[in-house]
């Protein structure tokens, strides 16, 4: 069945990447970016370390986490992509770079596929929003390695508790509120703080002893902020 480019560009309107692109563009860009909507199930990759691509994803629904695996098997959680942002961008853009992460989807997730190659040539019809295009893409990779430079503050304590205060803290202020979920399971957790998933459990439950907070599976609430230990 064909894509019906109408219907994807209501969709992704109010996205970073379509920012200040009329919905008649949106649709043009659509078609020349030779987009197109496939469903990941929970865990399937979507991009593999050591592959390039040409394409870059916009998540439609669900979620996709960024991992990497080294030689010995362990894994290290650099991030997670919501429902409305971007991945693989960068690579997309460095044609034939071997990706250094995995992509892979958190849950069913339905991801549009962009080609970027008309964006990395010139438009031979001017269009008005391509140059829009191209400075979209540069500030969402912009606020890429901003995220980058969060996750090594979050990382940079020397204590667990140090490194779960940093990076609840920066999720609160996310979600504007002291209540909130976070995109990852306790093992997720652990790898992406780069810390054992047993000493990460055990330092959350004597943080909620300690009256700091109060969790429930990837729901937090923090109730003080006290706890400043590195």
């Amino acid at each position: 069945m064909p894509l019906d480019l109408s219907a994807i560009a209501d969709q992704v309107a109010g996205t970073a990447i379509f920012h200040g692109i009329t919905p008649e563009d949106t649709v043009a860009v659509l078609r020349c970016m030779r987009a197109r909507v496939r469903t990941f199930e929970d865990g399937e990759a979507i991009f593999r370390m050591g592959e390039a691509t040409s394409v870059f994803g916009l998540v439609l629904a669900g979620g996709v986490r960024i991992e990497r695996t080294d030689a010995w098997g362990s894994v290290s959680v650099l991030g997670f992509v919501r429902a409305g942002e971007v991945f693989g961008e960068s690579y997309a853009c460095a044609p034939g770079t071997p990706l250094l992460v995995d992509a892979l989807a958190a849950e069913q997730t339905a991801v549009l596929l962009l080609d970027v190659n008309c964006v990395l040539s010139i438009c031979s019809e001017r269009c008005p929003y391509h140059a829009k295009l191209i400075s979209n893409l540069l500030a969402t990779s912009a606020r890429k390695n901003i995220g980058l430079s969060r996750r090594a503050f979050h990382t940079s304590p020397k204590s667990i508790r140090g490194k779960l205060l940093s990076y609840l803290s920066s999720e609160a202020a996310r979600a504007g509120g002291r209540r909130f979920t976070i995109p990852f399971n306790r093992q997720q957790l652990a790898d992406y703080l780069g810390v054992d998933r047993c000493a990460l459990s055990t330092e959350l439950t004597r943080m909620q002893r300690d009256g700091l907070l109060s969790t429930n599976r990837s729901e937090f609430e923090l109730f003080t902020d006290g706890g400043n230990e590195a």
